[in-house]
């Protein structure tokens, strides 16, 4: 889930906050996963009129 989304097109930056969660292992299980916005979703934010979609994922080496 995105928390919080900041685009600044001046500086050429998207600044994202997801919530932390207990670390999970991935699909895959080479990973723990410990943030994420568990596919694409809109950010809240829109650049040039549209809707920009984010999919992020933070994680740790198992």
């Amino acid at each position: 889930m995105i928390l919080d989304a900041k685009l600044d097109e001046e500086a050429g930056t998207l600044t994202l906050v997801l919530r932390l969660q207990e670390p999970t292992p991935s699909a895959s299980g080479k990973t723990l996963v410990v943030a994420s916005t568990h596919g694409n979703v809109p950010a809240g934010v829109k650049l040039n009129g549209q809707d920009v979609i984010v999919g992020a994922n933070a994680y740790v080496r198992k």
